[in-house]
């Protein structure tokens, strides 16, 4: 594991080239075990993972109270990640978005309190909101920066002129996106302006959500309370359609010796020293086979193989239900 580490944005702060999502740890992928989450958090800590990414939404708060009780003694050697703007109703996924100055403010001050710490290092709009213009929720944000209340300033699913805006009126440091051999949208412009402003790319997702992992074979072997059930790329022929890019991903890592979701990581780092894939899980079994990706050195043409193989849309399906779709690339 010799890859060197990351930069955040321009903020001068490096991190491991993997960081680590948390959602599942809270909810949206069937069961979940506090217990097996912090044996899990820990053992990332311990392997040098530095990025770890959660969001008041995830489990109405339980993630980020989760994260923080991992996070005592450990504050100065983690880069923290978390998000405002989506508000859920309890007991479903319906929601609105939120990206009003007062909105930011107090969710800024909820989740500083749940994750029990003086300080957000990157602290994301987890979409956008036409309701606020987006230089007035940037404002509110570079205000939290001023107050030290957050480290820099991060945008989710945004488009490359919302990007270009926010980042006229304080330097966004990141931008967090799903991205992976079934979800390559960011190359159409996104990746590129990231690349020209000097701004971090979170790859979220880099595993679709586990199906490239090639585990996941039918609706059978999903859970209750999965949300990948409803998912309109894990249902019927769209299901059956997408094995075609799972068997596409096995093939390339027989060739390479490794498993199809360590290929799928390599293919993610290749891609530029901005991007930082954040794969989730709550196993660390799933941890370690994900952390094994660094040490798959993909050659050029191995690359462009894969590339050409899984092309941008290749997918079949939604990547999110209507509502999911909500301020996607707004």
């Amino acid at each position: 594991m010799a890859m060197p580490d990351r930069q955040v944005g321009r903020t001068g702060r490096f991190v491991f080239p993997i960081g680590l999502g948390c959602m599942g740890m809270s909810e949206f992928y069937g069961p979940t075990d506090e217990a097996q989450s912090l044996e899990t958090l820990e053992f990332a800590f311990d392997a040098g993972v530095t990025t770890y990414d959660t969001a008041d939404i995830y489990g109405f708060g339980h993630n980020e109270e989760l994260v923080g009780r991992f996070l005592k003694g450990r504050r100065e050697r983690v880069h923290l990640a978390t998000k405002f703007g989506i508000v859920r109703k309890p007991g479903s996924y319906e929601r609105r978005l939120d990206n009003s100055p007062a909105y930011i403010r107090s969710a800024c001050e909820a989740s500083l309190r749940r994750l029990d710490v003086d300080s957000i290092d990157l602290y994301y709009m987890h979409r956008v909101s036409a309701a606020t213009p987006i230089e007035e929720s940037v404002g509110a944000l570079a205000r939290l920066v001023e107050e030290g209340k957050i480290g820099a300033i991060g945008l989710c699913e945004v488009s490359p002129a919302t990007l270009r805006a926010a980042h006229a009126v304080h330097p966004i440091a990141a931008v967090q996106s799903e991205y992976s051999l079934w979800s390559r949208e960011p190359e159409q412009g996104l990746l590129p302006l990231c690349r020209e402003l000097g701004v971090s790319f979170f790859a979220y997702s880099p595993l679709g959500r586990g199906f490239l992992t090639g585990r996941i074979t039918s609706g059978a072997d999903l859970g209750d309370g999965d949300f990948r059930r409803s998912n309109p790329r894990f249902e019927g022929e769209n299901l059956v359609r997408n094995l075609a890019i799972v068997d596409t991903v096995r093939r390339f890592a027989d060739a390479r010796g490794c498993t199809p979701a360590q290929l799928a990581i390599a293919w993610l780092l290749a891609q530029g020293p901005e991007i930082i894939p954040i794969p989730g899980t709550k196993r660390i079994a799933y941890l370690r086979e994900n952390l094994g990706a660094l040490d798959v050195e993909l050659t050029a043409e191995e690359l462009a193989q894969i590339s050409a193989a899984l092309p941008a849309g290749i997918a079949a399906g939604e990547r999110y239900t209507p509502e999911g779709m909500k301020g996607l690339n707004a």
